[in-house]
This record gives C-alpha cells, structure tokens and sequence, in this order.
C-alpha cells in the first residue's frame, strides 16, 4: 500500500473489488505482524455483508488509536462504505 494521505471515495464496488482490497488489506497486515487484523477478517472470501461489517468494525476499532497504521486503517473504511453493494 503506498503511503498517500488521501482515500478517493468510491462507493459502487461489487464483491470482486471488496474482497481485492481486503486480500491486500490482510497481506499488508501479516506484513506489520498485526495478527489481530488478520484472525479478525477470517475467511471473508463470500462471507455475507452483515457478518462482513462486523467484522470491518471490530479491526476499525482495533486500528482506530495506531496512527502508524492510517492506510490499513483508510482501506477498511473504503471498504465499509461498499458493504451494501455486497451480494
């Protein structure tokens, strides 16, 4: 993930696009050694967007006092704001 301070606000991603970011979310976070985020995400892969959003919430909360990891942090809530576009 680079480093950009900014998050474009797309809210038309389908599933496909959803699960990219979370693949990449969970990439980066095995990176950080940030285990917590990992076992929190689980197999997302098809989960519903109920159990999806809260799941999202619960690593939002566990990020939301590390500034250090704000992109982690920005892609989830990309991610949370497409969640009614699951199917």
């Amino acid at each position: 993930m680079d480093n950009d301070k900014t998050v474009e606000l797309i809210t038309n991603l389908d599933r496909a696009a959803v699960e990219k970011i979370l693949q990449q979310v969970a990439t980066e976070s095995k990176a950080r050694g940030l285990d917590d985020i990992i076992t929190l995400l689980g197999d997302f892969v098809g989960m519903s967007g109920a159990d999806l959003g809260k799941r999202i919430a619960l690593c939002l909360e566990s990020l939301s006092a590390s500034p250090e990891h704000r992109a982690i942090f920005s892609q989830l809530e990309l991610v949370e704001l497409n969640l009614p576009n699951l199917k």
